[in-house]
C-alpha cells in the first residue's frame, strides 16, 4: 500500500486584504515623502545646530516651525 502525502498550501482570506492594505500605506507614505513640506523638514534636519541657532531655530521646533500654519500652534 502506498501513502502519497503532499504539501498543502493555503493562505489566509485576508491575505488578499493584506497585500491591498501595503499598497495602500506604500502609496501613502509616497505621498508623504513627495510633500514639500517633508523636503523641508529633511532639509532642516540635515542642517548642523549651529546653523540652526543662526536661524533661530532649536532642532525640537524644526517640525513645528515647518508645519506652524496647519498646526496653529
Amino acid at each position: 500500500m502506498a501513502h502519497i502525502t503532499a504539501p498543502y498550501v493555503t493562505t489566509p482570506a485576508s491575505a488578499p486584504l493584506a497585500g491591498l492594505g501595503r499598497r495602500i500605506l506604500a502609496a501613502l507614505v509616497m505621498i508623504a515623502e513627495s510633500n514639500p513640506r517633508m523636503r523641508e523638514i529633511e532639509r532642516l534636519t540635515a542642517k548642523s545646530d549651529d546653523d540652526l541657532e543662526a536661524m533661530g531655530l532649536k532642532r525640537e521646533d524644526i517640525v513645528r516651525h515647518v508645519m506652524r500654519d496647519m498646526l496653529h500652534i
